[in-house]
Parts: C-alpha cells; sequence; structure tokens
C-alpha cells in the first residue's frame, strides 16, 4: 500500500505544473483563437461585414487550412520562446522580436495556401497578419501595461504615510528622476508636482506629473500638496543659483535632496540613487575651485612625496588626490595611528600598486625627522601636522611652540639638508592680523618657511641655530648646502598656503553641529554676528597640490573664498536641512566669544598686498620683510622658553609677531625681564654642558 501511495505521489510530482507553465498552456489557447479569429475577421472585412457573401470556396479554404496553421503556428512559437518570458519585465526587444515572428509565419501561411489551394484576397492575407500580431503581442504587454499601471497610481495615489515629493528641475534630470521612481513602483513616494523656471513647461505635464510653475510657486505648491521632500534635480546649476532655490526650499521645512553634480545621461545608472541631502556646501554659493590637473599630475609623478599629519582631515585628502596623481612613493607620517592606519587601508585597497610607507612619529622629535628624511629622501614635503584647535592653544601657548612652530622648524629644516624640492606649509586664515595663540603660532610658521626659503636661495646655512637645543643641530653640526647655480628652482623651495575653515573637518563647527541637532539642540554659536571663510577638504587640497606646482619660494599662496558666512546663519541652516524650524523645534543659544576667538577673520594682512595667478581664484601674497638672522635668535629663546614651560611665553610671540594682538587674560603673569634672564642662563648652562660634552 505505501509503495503505490509513493508511486502515486512521484507522479503527481512530475504532473505538477508552475505557475508560469500554466500561463504558458493559456497564451497557447489564446494565440489559437486569436489567429483563427483574425483571419476570419480579414475574410468577413472583405466581404463588407456579411457572412452570407463570403463564397464558399474561401469558406472552405479557411476552414480547412486554419487548424494546420494554428497549430504550426503555436508550434512556432513555442520553438522560438514565445511562451517562457516573463511578462512584467518584456520591452522593445521582445516587442520586435513577437512582431517579426508574427509576420513571418504568417508569410508562411500565405505562401502555403496560395501553393496548395488557390490565391485568396489579398485583403485576407494583410487584414489577418496585423490583427494576428496585434491580438499575439498584445496580450503579452497587456500584464506589462496593468503593472506599470498600478504602479503609477501607487506612487500618485499611495496613501498618507508616502512622503510626498516635488521636484525642482524639468529638464533631463528632472525627467529621468520621475521616470525612475515611476518605474521602479517606489510606493513610499507620491510625487506631487515638477518646479521649472521655464515658463513655457508650466501646466504641462511629465509622465502625468504637473509642471506648476517657476522658484516663486515653490512655497505655495509646498502648501498646497503638503510636500514632504522635495528633490533638486539641476546638475547644471551655478553655484549662486543653486543657492537661491535652496534658499527658497529651506524656508518650507522639507527634506532637500540633490544630485551632486553634471553626470552623464547615457549611462546605466539610477540617478535616485544618486540622489543624496543637501549638503551645507551646496548653500555656500561660491563655485568649487578650479585647478589645473595637468600641472598637478606633472608636479607629482614619479616623485617622492611626504605628508606630514598624513592622518588627519586636510593630510589624509591630501594623500587621496596626491595618489591619483602616480607618485613613486607616498611617506605618510603622523603621530595619531589610529587615523593614520584608516587611510593607509583606504588607499591600499583604492591603489593596490602604489608603493606607500606609513610612519608613526612626532614631528617635535628631531631624531626621528632626520631619520625618515635620510632614510625616503622626499622631493616633496607637504607639512599639514599642527596643533589646530584655538581655545585649547590658547591655555597650552607652550604646546602651541613646541608641536607648530619648532616642529615646523625641525621639518623644515630636514627638507633643506636631505635637498626636498619642495616644502608646502598648511597655514590657516587666522593667521593674519592673530588674537589667538593659534593663529600666532601658525604666522611663526609662516616666518618660519619664509627664512628657510631665503636660506636656500642665499645658500647661508650660517643663519641657522648650530648650537644645540631645541632648534641646532645634535653635537652643533654643520648644514651644507652644495652650490646648483643661480638657478632657484634648483634649490628647495618653501611656500604656505593659507586659507579658512574646511567644512566636516576634524574639530569644525559642522560636526558639533550635526551631532547637537541629533541630540535634539540646543545648538551653541558663540556669537551672533561671528563670521567664517569657508570651503571643502578636495577645494583647499586642491589649493595646495597648485601651490606646490607653481612654487618659486617665499609665496604665500592665498585662496578667494568669495563672502564670508556667518556662523550663526550656519547654524540655522544646518537646522533648516535637517527637517526642523530653528527656535522653534531646536534652540540657538548664545555662549559668547571662546578665548582667543574673534568675530571676524581676514585672508591678508593689509601690508602684503595681493598678485594673480593664472587660477582666477588663487592669489599670492607679497611677503613681508624681516630680519632673517633676528628671527632666528628670537626663535631659538623662543624655543627654549617653550621647552622650559614659560609663563611669558604669551608676551615672547607677541614681541616676535608685531601684528600678533591677544585678547583676554592669557598673557603671562612672570614679569618679561625676569623670564629672560631665566631663560638667558638656562641657554648657557645647556651649551656649557653640550660643550663639556662634545670635548669628552
Amino acid at each position: 500500500m505505501n509503495k503505490d501511495t509513493n508511486v502515486n505521489n512521484k507522479i503527481s510530482e512530475k504532473i505538477t505544473l508552475h505557475h508560469w507553465q500554466v500561463i504558458a498552456i493559456g497564451l497557447m489557447c489564446f494565440d489559437a483563437v486569436a489567429i483563427g479569429c483574425s483571419y476570419f475577421f480579414g475574410l468577413w472585412l472583405r466581404f463588407d461585414f456579411m457572412y452570407t457573401a463570403i463564397p464558399d470556396e474561401y469558406m472552405h479554404i479557411y476552414v480547412i487550412s486554419m487548424p494546420f496553421y494554428i497549430v504550426a503556428a503555436v508550434v512556432f512559437f513555442h520553438f522560438m520562446n514565445m511562451y517562457r518570458g516573463i511578462w512584467r519585465f518584456v520591452g522593445l526587444n521582445e516587442l520586435v522580436q513577437y512582431c517579426a515572428l508574427s509576420v513571418i509565419i504568417s508569410m508562411g501561411y500565405c505562401i502555403a495556401v496560395t501553393l496548395i489551394f488557390t490565391r485568396m484576397p489579398f485583403s485576407y492575407y494583410v487584414v489577418g497578419a496585423v490583427m494576428q500580431t496585434i491580438l499575439v503581442t498584445g496580450i503579452r504587454f497587456s500584464y506589462r501595461f496593468y503593472l506599470d499601471v498600478c504602479k503609477r497610481r501607487g506612487v500618485s495615489n499611495s496613501t498618507s504615510a508616502a512622503s510626498k515629493v516635488m521636484i525642482i528641475g524639468a529638464g533631463a534630470a528632472g525627467r529621468s528622476v520621475v521616470s525612475e521612481l515611476l518605474k521602479q513602483g517606489r510606493t513610499e513616494y507620491k510625487l506631487c508636482c515638477i518646479i521649472d523656471d521655464n515658463p513655457n513647461k508650466w501646466g504641462r505635464l511629465i509622465d502625468g506629473v504637473p509642471v506648476k510653475g517657476g522658484r516663486e510657486s515653490i512655497l505655495h505648491e509646498v502648501r498646497s500638496y503638503d510636500i514632504d521632500q522635495i528633490y533638486f534635480c539641476i546638475p547644471t546649476a551655478k553655484a549662486q543659483e543653486k543657492k537661491t532655490i535652496l534658499d527658497i526650499c529651506k524656508k518650507t521645512g522639507c527634506e532637500l535632496k540633490s544630485l551632486p553634480g553634471i553626470y552623464q545621461l547615457a549611462n546605466d545608472e539610477y540617478l535616485v540613487s544618486r540622489l543624496r541631502p543637501v549638503a551645507i556646501e551646496d548653500l555656500l554659493g561660491r563655485e568649487p575651485v578650479k585647478v589645473d590637473t595637468a600641472d598637478i599630475l606633472a608636479g607629482l609623478k614619479g616623485k617622492r612625496i611626504l605628508v606630514t599629519g598624513g592622518g588627519g582631515s586636510i593630510g589624509s585628502e591630501l594623500c587621496r588626490q596626491i595618489a591619483d596623481n602616480e607618485p613613486e612613493k607616498l611617506i605618510i607620517f603622523d603621530i595619531y595611528e589610529n587615523t593614520t592606519y584608516q587611510i593607509e587601508l583606504e588607499l591600499r585597497e583604492k591603489h593596490p600598486q602604489l608603493d606607500i610607507e606609513v610612519l608613526i612619529g612626532s614631528i617635535r622629535d628631531k631624531d626621528r625627522v632626520e631619520s625618515v628624511f635620510g632614510k625616503y629622501r622626499p622631493d616633496i614635503v607637504y607639512h599639514a601636522a599642527a596643533h589646530k584647535h584655538v581655545p585649547l592653544m590658547e591655555y597650552s601657548p607652550n604646546e602651541a611652540v613646541k608641536n607648530n612652530v619648532v616642529g615646523t622648524y625641525r621639518t623644515a629644516y630636514a627638507a633643506l639638508k636631505y635637498g626636498a624640492k619642495r616644502f608646502v606649509l598648511i597655514s590657516t586664515d587666522k593667521a593674519v592680523n592673530p588674537t589667538n595663540v593659534m593663529g600666532a603660532s601658525k604666522r611663526l610658521c609662516e616666518m618660519v618657511i619664509q627664512s628657510m626659503d631665503a636660506v636656500s636661495k642665499s645658500g647661508r646655512p650660517d643663519m641657522l641655530d648650530f648650537t644645540g637645543g631645541p632648534l641646532g643641530e645634535v653635537g652643533g653640526q654643520r648644514l651644507k648646502i652644495e652650490s646648483t647655480g643661480d638657478n632657484d628652482r634648483e634649490r628647495t623651495q618653501f611656500v604656505a598656503v593659507r586659507f579658512g575653515n574646511v567644512l566636516g573637518s576634524n574639530g569644525s563647527v559642522i560636526p558639533r553641529f550635526k551631532q547637537q541637532i541629533k541630540d535634539g539642540g540646543p545648538v551653541t554659536v558663540t556669537h551672533p554676528e561671528i563670521t567664517r571663510f569657508f570651503m571643502t577638504i578636495p577645494e583647499a587640497v586642491s589649493l595646495v597640490l597648485q601651490a606646490g606646482t607653481h612654487a618659486w619660494g617665499g609665496e604665500i599662496f592665498v585662496l578667494d573664498m568669495g563672502e564670508p558666512v556667518k556662523i550663526d546663519t550656519l547654524a540655522r541652516n544646518m537646522i533648516q536641512l535637517s527637517g526642523f524650524t530653528p527656535d522653534e523645534d531646536i534652540r540657538i543659544v548664545y555662549t559668547g566669544l571662546r578665548p582667543g576667538e574673534k568675530l571676524y577673520e581676514e585672508k591678508l594682512m593689509a601690508e602684503e598686498g595681493l598678485k594673480k595667478t593664472d587660477n582666477d581664484l588663487i592669489y599670492i601674497g607679497k611677503p613681508i620683510p624681516f630680519d632673517v638672522e633676528k628671527f632666528i635668535a628670537d626663535l631659538k629663546r623662543l624655543a627654549y622658553a617653550s621647552y622650559k614651560n614659560s609663563d611669558n611665553i604669551v608676551n615672547m610671540i607677541e614681541e616676535m609677531v608685531p601684528t600678533f594682538h591677544p585678547v583676554g587674560e592669557r598673557k603671562s603673569i612672570a614679569s618679561g625681564s625676569e623670564s629672560e634672564i631665566k631663560i638667558g642662563e638656562s641657554i648657557r648652562e645647556e651649551q656649557a654642558a653640550e660643550a663639556t660634552a662634545a670635548a669628552g
């Protein structure tokens, strides 16, 4: 009994048809009926829809031939895979194929009937073939059409839970986004309307979605349709135009998304997947910095390049863009291992053939810096390592001097000693008329670079310190600069690149504001009138690379960063971009200026002036002349003081940087005269100890 049951089950399994096979059988039956009806309709039409007028001869031929033709057509369609398609995905290729097969089998029928029986009326063949093609292909595409209609209704007439979407831009990108959303059947979206400034498009439809008006209609239509999301789909829009439209969109409180930039419609990428939340840089109203990539490639290709601070925001982006320009070797040097390891993994994955050396160490460590330069002999050095946090440096000014000033001196000295071709310092607009220790320390770094460039051009290493201590060589070894002729290009060129705040960098206000908004507020701003210049990290790095390729030595390159941005406006923009209302959903609290902070930053000191370059957004500040030998002597004294953790360090910085005007109570407690006496005694004691050690 069990054996018989098992046999029956196996037979039942073999007989069981899949869903698509059932559909295929149904289509075969439909095709049979459709073919028969099509040719009968052709015969009937030929005799003015009068059945009795059809000659018996023609009717006899039709009745005799049609069963054979139906069987032949169904078998032909079967072997041509017309019953195996997935009907929800049929498209233009299938349409052409089915029409061609229907015409081919119809021609075969026409020839067979004429040869075997007699010639039927010409309209019989033509009308029959046309009707057959329409019915055979129509039934297959009707399911696809039905699904598309359901999807469109799902997008356009979905429940209130769906996000109501407005599209900005009725151009190629906007039309593509609308089409993709409709084709994908995204029921979580409800496409409501399109906005475009072209009056010729107003009142018209794109895939059933109305174009309601220009940018002045945005607020009205958002209220009319109760819009939740706005998609900005004008990738070719100029920065200022984009900012103007997005400023209007911000007032709606809707979630904003944008296509990132110009793209090729011919590719196979879904544009919807490329929509991203509108970023704060979209609201700066400034065109991205354009650099000569050919010059950068020529300047970096085949070179050994060292990046200090390579794990930081600017340093890591430097490494990315340098890696794209085919260097011979990239040396990444940083004291912080976590971010340095991350950029190493990223670059090794993206550039498996690139020769990368990742080193951990401090620019304060003279011996470590010397060993790196001595071993790898870099052609180009990008010096991004520095303490950059303004309030923290106000409370630890000696650390700012040790790391920023002394560290820069040691790195630049090693570059000069080991024959690097170029040394590029990453500076800041806070070095202009500084009011804080960090900015003043970066101004000192610029002066260090200018001093090193003067030494390099003059071939006079005697201007530097060789007595040991924080700046000098161990054991008083002399620096040798070999003469290479009068061409400045053959010596080490030292330059600085000065720019403003970078969006999204470590320690910038952007990540802090994002976290505060995520936590529900309040968002803290130091002062309602405080302003800053902003640029993106890739822009800043592009400027640095451009400066490196055009350096002659001693320049301070400056980017025209457009108009300064109010931090208060920045905070309100971020709150609105997050879908909240400032001071209602999220409060803004003013906390007062922090130590060393000023209301506005300047790009250049008044004395420096400006000189244009080939790039309209890049300028060169004329270096302020100063006594290099006196500066080196003062710098030596400052270095000793910092390593003694002097209480008078701020006063000493103020003496060396005439434009430095510290604010608050960060000046020293000790008197200048007493501190100078103690520092002088320390210098003499250390020099005596070094001389004794050398003699021994």
